[in-house]
């Protein structure tokens, strides 16, 4: 009797050794409880082997983590991807799902069967192969306290017996400890990943236990998004696997910092990526007087927030990724930063020195006034031509750009756009103002100049001088010199020129104003002189006059003896009418279409 329970405990040794061996299958383990159980071993053998699958599957996940580690600081590794449809689960996750046989027909669709290979950072083949493991096992290990809990583990057929019993009133009193180590499972997988991608969200000793990844560059919006969406279906399985919701929270939080964390980074990116568009300008202007500048800060910044699109939409029990208001601060940040930095950009680029940019590619227009010589003969770009450029850009980023963004951000669910587009606007009309005064004082200050010298060329004198014959060449001349103005900004863009001349004709009436408040006393001659050029003057430019410049002729006017007799002011308006056929073609830019239509 005595041998035969040497060789029952020994047989009872081996088949408890066998059991706790891993790895091995949900079959094989079960077939050795039973035996086991028939042998009335000692203890609780399911119990032993439960937990020694639950430290198994710790160990792979470390074990995991420490060949990839050491991995990235020996080699790069190539690793085969499959490109994938749009929603399709990536290929490692669409492989386990299989092998775990908890694949829903809704969650994925095929890969395609051709696959091509690309380099993947190391950290996103760990995720990969991490959430492929741990759905790999989990199932086995979940179904084997399920058959602890109802007692098949004991019997194919359930029957009753005393150890089934037993068995059911020891999964009652462990249910807790089993939840336990389906939260470490939990835990160490999120930490496993943070560690990986989330470095900073780890305390001091967790980022020694799960990290020690070699943190060279930041991963890309498009490589956190492909783990999201790794990690997106690993939740799913396991929620298929009936584990309670409270337990795969953890998984849930991750999942929004990762999409966070994707939002910002790709921002960011996107605003390096718009910082460089300024190597891109090639100032060839359309027909709106834009260059391809703009098009190409819209493109990227779409394809920024088309490629969040994934990130940004919740699935199911997902909460908004805005829904923390320091999310939502960083966002708008971020977003007020892309466009701020595109701003920055065009003031870089018209502001640059001449040397810096070689070439020049003008679209003309047939019905542009050249009356100097081409602008575009020279291939070297002006000062003035690149301020009138920015200026354009400017102009329809106010009118359609940003507007346009705004409606994107809306429409992807950001938060602040108000605030975005409102902090946006102020900083371009600042810009557009500088660059405006910039490209002003170039063009109207020589023509302001030249007109004291001119006036009183020849020792002129207005007490003492002839009768009028005419309008003088100084004025022509600051006319001509207008007109100089007007078709360089017509042969960048049209919709500039009444801004331009507006301001250039005020500044022009202003010193003219002055110029006539400065003199002591005109004699009939001077005084019929100074009226037939200010008239001259303001009746040119009368398509251009405002308020300011209205008045400023007005003044001029004012500081005028009146004419006297019907003689002199038949003589002004003979000399005005004369002045105005004489020059009839360099003044028809200075005439609304339709007249200066019927005039030709």
């Amino acid at each position: 009797y005595a041998e035969v329970e040497t060789r029952i405990e020994a047989l009872r040794e081996l088949l408890l050794e066998k059991l706790l061996e891993t790895p091995s299958t949900l079959h094989d383990q079960k077939r050795y409880i039973r035996y086991l159980s028939d042998l009335h071993a000692p203890g609780d053998p399911a119990w032993q082997c439960i937990g020694a699958q639950h430290q198994w599957i710790l160990q792979l996940m470390h074990n995991c983590k420490e060949s990839y580690v050491k991995e990235q600081k020996g080699k790069e590794l190539f690793v085969p991807m499959l490109e994938l449809e749009p929603d399709a689960r990536p290929s490692a996750v669409g492989h386990l799902g299989q092998s775990a046989s908890l694949q829903r027909g809704s969650s994925c669709q095929a890969a395609r069967e051709d696959a091509w290979r690309y380099k993947a950072p190391q950290q996103v083949v760990f995720v990969d192969k991490l959430t492929q493991l741990v759905v790999s096992q989990l199932p086995n290990f979940w179904k084997l306290w399920i058959s602890y809990v109802n007692g098949s583990l004991f019997s194919e057929t359930a029957e009753k017996s005393g150890q089934m019993e037993r068995s059911k009133k020891n999964a009652r009193q462990r249910q807790n400890d089993f939840k336990k180590m389906i939260q470490e499972v939990m835990h160490s997988l999120v930490k496993l990943i943070r560690g990986a991608l989330l470095p900073f969200s780890l305390r001091e000793g967790e980022a020694r236990l799960y990290g020690g990844w070699e943190m060279k560059a930041e991963l890309s919006g498009h490589w956190l998004t492909h783990v999201i969406q790794t990690v997106r279906l690993s939740s799913e399985s396991l929620t298929a696997l009936e584990i309670p919701n409270d337990m795969l929270q953890i998984i849930q939080d991750l999942i929004l910092d990762l999409r966070v964390r994707c939002i910002l980074v790709t921002l960011q990116h996107t605003a390096e990526d718009i910082k460089r568009l300024a190597e891109k300008e090639d100032w060839v202007v359309d027909n709106e007087g834009l260059t391809s500048l703009v098009a190409q800060f819209e493109q990227c910044l779409s394809h920024a927030l088309q490629a969040l699109k994934p990130v940004l939409d919740c699935r199911a029990g997902e909460p908004s990724v805005f829904q923390q208001q320091r999310t939502q601060e960083e966002v708008c940040q971020l977003s007020i930063g892309i466009m701020q930095v595109f701003i920055d950009c065009l003031e870089q680029l018209s502001t640059k020195p001449d040397g810096d940019i070689d070439t020049a590619h003008l679209a003309g227009d047939v019905s542009s006034p050249d009356l100097f010589g081409s602008i575009h003969e020279d291939s070297i770009l002006s000062a003035e031509q690149r301020l009138l450029i920015a200026l354009s850009n400017c102009r329809y980023l106010e009118r359609h750009s940003f507007l346009n963004i705004a409606e994107q951000l809306e429409k992807h669910g950001f938060q602040g756009v108000d605030k975005i587009t409102q902090v946006s606007m102020e900083s371009l009309k600042e810009l557009d103002q500088r660059l405006f005064e910039m490209y002003i004082e170039l063009k109207a200050d020589p023509i302001v100049g030249s007109l004291e010298p001119g006036i009183y060329a020849g020792y002129f004198d207005w007490r003492d001088c002839l009768l009028p014959a005419g309008v003088r060449n100084y004025l022509k001349e600051a006319l001509v010199n207008i007109i100089a103005v007007h078709a360089e900004v017509f042969s960048i863009s049209k919709e500039l020129v009444p801004r331009v001349l507006a301001r250039v004709v005020e500044a022009v009436a202003e010193e003219l104003s002055r110029l006539m408040q400065c003199v002591s006393s005109f004699s009939r001659h001077g005084a019929l002189q100074a009226r037939l050029e200010i008239c001259a003057l303001r009746d040119t430019v009368a398509m251009y006059l405002t308020p300011e410049s209205s008045s400023s002729f007005k003044q001029a006017l004012e500081a005028l003896p009146q004419l006297s007799s019907g003689t002199d002011k038949k003589l002004l308006e003979e000399l005005l009418n004369k002045f105005k056929s004489s020059m009839h073609l360099q003044l028809t830019c200075f005439q609304a279409p339709s007249s200066a239509l019927l005039k030709t």
